[in-house]
């Protein structure tokens, strides 16, 4: 299992646009889903990634605890033909196991992990009220066999700044996970 990093997108970056369909409602869900909160939780995820398999509980936790205060999102770009288990029936599978109560969406096109320079599963952005990025990395230590507590330690910092209208901590670790499946001659410059 070979890790790949973060690209670490430049703080204060505007989120960009989405609408994506929801894997279990079917709706259509963009970035607008935040409208009105203190911000959007943009997450890079996938079905088959032991890096994701390894947090997909927490991820439930943080959907629950932050629910109402920002606008959360699940969102897989994985090529499908080659990784059939991140497939949208394998995602709302997976969705509705964990009681994921934000949408999970899927990106076919996979033009909108690229707008996000998303490289990893899971790869984490958090966006202030502006929409501007306050953070982007880890959602903490925890990885599958190293033996740190999941606690969501450094996603759960800086969304509890984000609420607290305090400054986020610059100092972020880039998140690791398998690569996002970019279809062949999909692939973003920053993967190649």
């Amino acid at each position: 299992m070979v890790a790949v990093a973060s690209t670490m997108l430049a703080l204060g970056t505007k989120a960009p646009e989405f609408s994506l369909p929801d894997v279990v409602s079917g709706r259509t869900v963009s970035s607008s889903l935040a409208d009105g909160k203190k911000g959007l939780l943009v997450m890079f995820i996938s079905r088959h990634c032991p890096y994701v398999q390894h947090v997909k509980q927490e991820l439930a936790r943080l959907g629950k605890d932050y629910a109402g205060q920002v606008g959360i999102v699940g969102i897989s770009a994985n090529d499908i033909v080659g990784y059939p288990d991140d497939s949208p029936a394998n995602l709302k599978r997976m969705a509705l196991e964990e009681g994921f109560n934000f949408p999970v969406c899927y990106d076919e096109s996979q033009e909108v992990a690229k707008a996000y320079s998303a490289a990893c599963t899971p790869d984490f952005f958090l966006f202030d009220g502006n929409r501007k990025l306050v953070y982007r990395g880890q959602l903490d230590d925890s990885r599958p066999g190293n033996g740190k507590p999941l606690t969501g330690h450094d996603l759960r910092s800086a969304l509890d700044c984000l609420i607290a209208g305090r400054p986020v901590n610059e100092d972020q670790k880039p998140s690791l996970g398998c690569n996002i499946k970019w279809r062949a001659g999909n692939e973003p410059p920053f993967f190649k």
